[in-house]
């Protein structure tokens, strides 16, 4: 069997669905979440349903950590028995320390080429950007340029997303400028995105059905009159949530690829329950 000319990789929280994780034989290394003395693979060793539903009688919150360099090494080393070269499209590295652990494996694999891609995102921003490296692979691209129809996506890449409550993203140190909501009256709902990498606030509103409405005007404002859109809803133990935003995201924008996603283990940990996004972007 010949090897691949480039394998993309990417890390588990961008959570793409599995049919095209298969289609497009992306390699995913998996985030690790750290609950009662257990180290668990993101979705091999825990899946989001069990998750979510431990989480919700839970006394110790988890914690989550990156595969270490080693364990990048070892992850890059198996891939390149596959490959001759390496497209790593990882989530952004204010939020994780992910890519500093595949750039320190990298450079342990001596001339072996891969490209590491900052998303600046995450969950299915993060995936689509993976996804436009392995189409651009399937197309004959080389590992340079796959990496380069990626990052053709950073800026384009739009995440916004309501959260029940801030107390995840601030006990897990991710909270970015959305820190200054914190001590605000409990009855709001946030509206974060993600702005150059890091969790920016955009809105506050007073209920879930209004935070839900405004992140569809937001996607459909931003959308209009653009072509070659395509969305992704993101959830956390939100399905019903999930698919009534899915099917308006999907009349409103017409996009040419939609997905409805549920967030894996160590980006719920994160977000918490019942958080919902909506990821879009135009060619």
């Amino acid at each position: 069997m010949s090897k691949a000319k480039v394998a993309v990789v990417v890390d588990s929280t961008a959570y793409i669905p599995p049919a095209l994780v298969e289609k497009y034989n992306i390699h995913v290394i998996p985030q690790i979440l750290n609950w009662e003395g257990s180290s668990l693979r993101d979705d091999i060793d825990i899946k989001p349903d069990a998750f979510y539903e431990r989480l919700s009688t839970a006394k110790e919150m988890p914690t989550t950590s990156q595969p270490s360099a080693g364990e990048f090494h070892e992850f890059f080393s198996k891939v390149a028995e596959t490959a001759d070269s390496i497209v790593a499209v990882l989530i952004s590295k204010s939020l994780s320390g992910t890519q500093a652990s595949a750039q320190a494996a990298a450079g342990m694999m001596e001339d072996y080429p891969i490209e590491i891609v900052d998303s600046e995102s995450a969950a299915m921003g993060l995936g689509y950007m993976a996804l436009a490296a392995a189409r651009a692979v399937e197309d004959g691209a080389g590992y340079k340029e796959a990496a380069e129809a990626a990052r053709a996506l950073v800026k384009k890449m739009r995440v916004l997303f309501v959260v029940d409550t801030l107390e995840f993203l601030h006990r897990g140190g991710r909270i970015g400028g959305a820190q200054r909501l914190i001590g605000s009256m409990l009855s709001i709902k946030p509206i974060l995105h993600l702005v150059d990498g890091k969790i920016e606030p955009l809105a506050s509103v007073r209920t879930k059905k209004k935070a839900l409405a405004h992140l569809m005007d937001v996607a459909k404002s931003e959308m209009e009159g653009k072509s070659g859109i395509k969305t992704a809803v993101i959830h956390a133990a939100a399905k019903e949530d999930a698919e009534k935003v899915y099917a308006e995201l999907n009349d409103a924008l017409q996009p040419e690829e939609s997905h409805i996603v549920e967030l894996s283990p160590v980006v719920g940990a994160h977000v918490g329950p019942k958080a919902l996004g909506v990821v879009f972007f135009a060619d």
